[in-house]
């Protein structure tokens, strides 16, 4: 097959009922659509010449198909009836038939003429099509509109194809925001002429792995057994520590046993589970997913006697496993011939400016190491994940205690790099430490300088470099494909703040792009508003005069941060005109305070007196100074998304405050 073949493409999709199926293809260039039902209470019955022809004629693309559409369209095709169709299908979903499975169970196989892509490995992260669609800002957002054991009449039946026909339509959104993984995926296909175009990254690092390994040694790579029990940590001869603590530390990590469960997974040892090391100013945590630090609500900048500098290891874990030799057993050296191939040709096809080569060698390289720890997979090897994650945590470790124990503060660190605090007269002490930690452990490290970090947590900070740019991570990192929209505009106000000194309140109420004020949230069991169910996926606005907010359809709990919420599950032609914007504001602000930064608060600015005042949820009334917003018994709100709900008296049904009494008599 020729993986880039020029057929047109188009997306398709699968509704399955008691009395009813349906078939829907879309063209995603055109958008021209078709769709094929069998319907026996109108007497309509499957064109399978005509879905045949489709097949021939198309490169079909779906959501999650390889799992559940281009099995249901196989067994369509055989004839069989809807009754037949619709318990195949709850034997996938609810029994979680795998499609080799169903195939063998149903006696069918695919159309050879069937050119298919299935999208929901190549999607980054695990979601569902209406969360992806959510991500994207895809125009309409709609859950099923019928329960699937439902019989369909003829009045559903249009509501259902509608139903189907958005369903497509964000298929397309997704497939047009996934073109460059697409191409790539595509060029990696043709060069080893094996279909990666479904697959993720790991999946594609596993597949052409086995590819060249079965190439090398003409021999089948199976995986390995999965065998429960317990090992041991060995470090590398390079690895060493000064301080007593830090090598009570090493030896109390040589010592621990790593545990292989029943599944193949790894726990952590007891004794290291949350176990601390301080090294000068800062606390550090081991873990199976890397080396943390425990800084929060910390701002530190750069200033004339101080550079900050962030140190990270290039390609980090491949690198260790080339430079340390880290080998799984059953596949031998001729793995690491491999391995250290792909990486030798990412270098060249990087240093030749051949992009699409050096990204596909890119994935095979980060995308492998993922797949040390599945006990499903023919690079399983839970000792060399730890091998691979413990060295790398370890080794950190020892550099942070080198860079310390000469003057010079490390202010965060992560799973591949540190953030430190360079005395400026240090500057060639902090490079002659760095290139002595990159001659012992064989690593490279790329350097970003920084103006600030503000950071909540080492998971979640933003960083301004030294030219004004901003590095956001975590909770502040942009919406995307791996990530939820929330309230975006009020990151991108505090970013502003942060970097030009724009007014927060001015950079929410010059946006008129509805994209930036949208929260996408999953809700299990389906949201409602009021008496309007929403579906499991939803999208909302924060707007004036919402006072109620999103509930659970299962007990009626408000979903968390939906106060104030309005729906907004069709994205609107024209801006709204209820936009809350003092929410968006109070929610910049509050970020400010995650982040440490010191500011004075805009809703008290210019205030005085006394008011009589309570918090949300709460009967005790207050009497609070609102030049700064704390009662005189010392309760002030949790944070700026908080405010107190003020009165101009005591009202009706509710207590002073005794403190604040006492306090007001004084």
């Amino acid at each position: 097959m020729r993986y880039s073949d020029k057929r047109p493409t188009a997306v398709f999709d699968i509704e399955c009922y008691p009395n009813y199926f349906l078939v829907y293809f879309r063209n995603v260039e055109t958008l021209k659509g078709k769709y094929f039902e069998a319907y026996p209470t109108l007497g309509i019955d499957l064109d399978i010449e005509g879905i045949q022809k489709i097949i021939h004629k198309y490169r079909l693309v779906s959501f999650n198909g390889n799992s559940y559409d281009v099995p249901m369209l196989t067994l369509a095709l055989s004839g069989a009836s809807c009754g037949e169709l619709k318990r195949a299908s709850d034997t996938i979903i609810q029994a979680d038939m795998k499609a080799w499975e169903f195939y063998e169970h149903y006696e069918c196989q695919p159309p050879k003429a069937l050119d298919h892509i299935d999208l929901i490995e190549v999607a980054p992260g695990q979601a569902s099509l209406k969360i992806y669609g959510g991500r994207i800002h895809s125009r309409r957002m709609q859950d099923l509109p019928f329960d699937p054991d439902d019989e369909i009449t003829p009045e559903k039946r249009s509501k259902l194809i509608e139903y189907c026909g958005n369903d497509l339509q964000t298929t397309i959104d997704l497939w047009e925001s996934l073109k460059a993984q697409i191409d790539l995926r595509v060029a990696i296909s043709e060069q080893y002429d094996l279909d990666v175009r479904s697959k993720s990254d790991a999946q594609i690092a596993e597949a052409l792995i086995k590819h060249e390994l079965e190439a090398m040694t003409n021999r089948r790579v199976k995986r390995p057994e999965v065998r429960s029990g317990t090992f041991l940590y060995r470090p590398p001869e390079f690895m060493r520590f000064r301080s007593p603590e830090l090598q009570e530390m090493f030896r109390r990590v040589c010592r621990a046993g790593f545990v292989v469960r029943r599944n193949g997974r790894v726990e952590m040892p007891a004794e290291l589970e949350n176990y601390a090391v301080r090294i000068g100013d800062g606390v550090y945590r081991m873990g199976i997913g890397g080396l943390h630090s425990s800084e929060e609500r910390r701002t530190i900048y750069a200033d004339d006697e101080h550079d900050l500098i962030d140190s990270d290891v290039t390609s980090y874990y491949p690198s260790m496993i080339i430079v340390n030799e880290f080998i799984p057993r059953h596949l031998g050296r001729n793995f690491l011939k491999v391995y250290e191939g792909f990486y030798r040709k990412r270098l060249a096809a990087k240093a030749s400016g051949d992009k699409v080569v050096a990204d596909s060698f890119k994935i095979v390289l980060n995308g492998s190491f993922g797949k040390l720890g599945s006990p499903y997979s023919i690079l399983y090897s839970p000792d060399l994940m730890i091998q691979v994650t413990v060295t790398g945590q370890l080794s950190l470790l020892m550099l942070i205690e080198d860079l310390e124990s000469r003057g010079i503060r490390v202010v965060s660190a992560n799973t591949d790099g540190i953030i430190s605090l360079v005395p400026k007269r240090l500057r060639s002490v902090y490079e002659m430490v760095i290139f002595d930690w990159e001659c012992a452990t064989g690593m490279s490290m790329e350097f970003t300088e920084y103006a600030a970090v503000y950071s909540a947590n080492v998971n979640n900070y933003i960083a301004i470099t030294k030219d004004g740019k901003a590095k956001r991570k975590g909770l502040y990192a942009p919406s995307g494909m791996s990530k939820n929209p929330s309230a975006e505009i009020s990151t991108e106000a505090v970013v502003e703040y942060l970097t030009k000194g724009t007014p927060i309140e001015q950079t929410i109420e010059r946006c008129e792009d509805i994209r930036k004020f949208v929260t996408i949230r999953q809700v299990r069991g389906g949201g409602m508003k009021g008496d309007q169910y929403l579906g499991k996926a939803v999208r909302w606005y924060y707007a004036e005069g919402e006072q109620s907010g999103i509930t659970y359809k299962s007990n009626g709990n408000m979903v968390p941060k939906s106060v104030g919420a309005k729906p907004l599950m069709t994205l609107p032609d024209e801006f709204p005109n209820d936009i809350d914007h003092d929410w968006y504001a109070r929610e910049a602000y509050a970020i400010l305070d995650d982040l440490g930064v010191e500011f004075v608060d805009p809703y008290y600015a210019g205030r005085s007196g006394v008011k009589h005042a309570r918090l949300p949820e709460q009967k005790n009334i207050h009497l609070v100074d609102m030049a700064n917003g704390v009662a005189l018994c010392g309760k002030a709100p949790p944070g700026p998304r908080v405010r107190w709900i003020e009165f101009n008296r005591l009202p009706d049904g509710h207590r002073l405050c005794p403190k604040c009494r006492r306090e007001d008599t004084l």
